[in-house]
C-alpha cells in the first residue's frame, strides 16, 4: 500500500536544504530506507518539512516504520545540530495512494514541490537528484511497480517535467 506523506519540522530547526544538514537526512534515509517493512521510495526534502512516497505492507507496517525513520531523523539531526528535543512539530500525515491516477499526481507533487516553492531545479534535495537510487528502496506492490503507468498525470507542465524525470530517474535505477 503506497502512500505520500508530509513530516513538518519545528520552527527552531533550520532549514533541511543546507548541504551539510541535507547530508545528515540523506545518511538517515540511506539507513532507514527499509524499516519494519515500510520502504521509502520517493522523497523532497524542504525547508520546514519533507514530502515521502512510502509503501508499507500494512496499517502496522506503516506506522512503525514511520515511527523509526522519524527517530533516526530526529536524533541524527539533533546530534548533528548539537540540540536535544523534538525535530517533528507533529505527528506526520499521511495519504493513502489506491488507484494509479492518485499515485501518478501525487509523486508529481512530491517531486515538483521543490520547483513551486523555490523555483529551483528539480533534483536538489529530492530523489532525483544523482546518486538518490542508493537512499531508496526497491517497490514491490503492484502500483508501484506497473500499476502508475494505467494513471493520467497532471495537466500542469511543472508537475508533468517532474514525471518525465521520475520516470527517466526510475529506468536508470532498474539498469544499476
Amino acid at each position: 500500500m503506497p502512500a505520500m506523506i508530509t513530516l513538518r519540522i519545528k520552527d527552531d530547526v533550520p532549514s533541511l536544504r543546507a548541504s551539510r544538514r541535507f547530508a545528515v537526512v540523506r545518511q538517515a534515509f540511506a539507513k532507514g530506507r527499509e524499516l519494519h517493512g515500510l520502504r521509502l521510495v520517493e522523497f523532497s526534502v524542504l525547508s520546514n518539512h519533507l514530502h515521502l512516497i512510502v509503501e508499507a505492507e500494512n496499517s502496522e507496517s506503516l506506522s512503525r516504520g514511520m515511527q523509526g525513520l522519524c527517530i533516526r531523523l530526529a536524533k541524527a539531526l539533533n546530534r548533528f545540530l548539537r540540540r536535544s528535543g523534538g525535530v517533528f512539530a507533529d505527528h506526520y500525515h499521511s495519504v493513502l495512494l489506491r488507484t494509479p491516477t492518485e499515485l501518478v499526481n501525487r509523486i508529481a507533487y512530491v517531486l515538483s514541490n521543490a520547483v513551486h516553492h523555490y523555483g529551483s531545479d528539480f533534483e536538489a534535495c529530492s530523489s532525483l537528484e544523482k546518486g538518490a537510487g542508493a537512499l531508496l528502496a526497491k517497490p514491490r506492490g503492484w502500483l508501484l511497480t506497473s500499476g502508475f503507468m494505467r494513471g493520467r498525470g497532471p495537466k500542469e507542465p511543472r508537475a508533468l517535467e517532474a514525471l518525465r524525470r521520475w520516470s527517466i530517474a526510475r529506468k536508470l535505477r532498474e539498469m544499476a
